[in-house]
């Protein structure tokens, strides 16, 4: 009965990414102009530097030294990913193709990557009793839907639907379900390397997002309002969190 509760928890906060894309249900049916696009960016590179740096704290709460590690090699991980997919110059992912293609991709790795250490916290927490467990299981699940926001901000206006997001963003969150019940059976096995892997995390969605969507914001739009959209994401982030019991 218990890992049946923690695997039901940990599938709720995977389905609450999908949350993020029900804006785009109501968007209008005309076509999203470049400089809309360029602010996605800059308001999905806001949201992702939010999250790595609430991911980078508790990473080095916990660890510093694994979380520094962990950084690095999220870091490394997304400039080798991004080496490797540039040689793919027809790499096509539904209605994408090009470099498009290849920033869902990274995007949708990067969080479901992002999600792995996410649901081992869920697990981990369980391990410590139910009240642990479910304010954790509540909090991801809030934490999971600007996640969703991020993805969808990234494929929508280029031409994904909204159902279609919502399903890359349930998917980029399945490694919680998954890891969530060997990590209630296993807490001291896998609290060590939570640290290491919130670093991960945290290294790769910086990386991302400073070095890949916000260069493609300012060169689409100006750079006041790319600065003002992502001041915005940032804070809507912060305050999302900073609303949390605990945050």
């Amino acid at each position: 009965m218990e890992i049946t509760l923690v695997l039901a928890a940990a599938f709720v906060t995977a389905l609450a990414t999908g949350l993020g894309a029900v804006p785009f249900a109501f968007a209008g049916p005309g076509g999203i102009s470049a400089q809309r696009i360029a602010l996605g960016n800059a308001s999905a590179a806001g949201l992702m530097l939010a999250a790595a740096g609430m991911l980078a704290l508790e990473g080095v709460r916990l660890g510093p030294l694994a979380a520094l590690l962990g950084g690095t090699g999220g870091v490394l991980f997304i400039r080798l990913s991004d080496a490797i997919l540039s040689r793919f110059e027809h790499l096509d992912i539904g209605a994408l193709s090009g470099a498009d293609a290849k920033r869902a991709l990274l995007i949708v790795g990067i969080m479901t990557l992002h999600s792995a250490a996410e649901g081992i916290g869920v697990g981990v927490a369980f391990g410590d009793g139910a009240p642990l467990g479910w304010f954790v299981t509540i909090a991801m699940a809030i934490h999971n839907i600007p996640e969703g926001l991020a993805i969808s901000l990234v494929l929508v206006p280029r031409g994904v639907s909204w159902r279609a997001a919502a399903g890359w963003s349930v998917f980029s969150s399945l490694p919680q379900p998954l890891l969530a019940v060997p990590a209630y059976l296993s807490v001291r096995m896998f609290e060590p390397v939570l640290p290491a892997g919130l670093g991960f995390a945290a290294g790769a969605m910086a990386w991302m997002a400073l070095a890949d969507m916000l260069p493609e914001a300012t060169a689409g739009a100006p750079l006041w309002r790319v600065l003002a959209v992502l001041a915005a994401s940032v804070a809507v982030m912060l305050g999302v969190f900073a609303l949390l019991p605990g945050g």
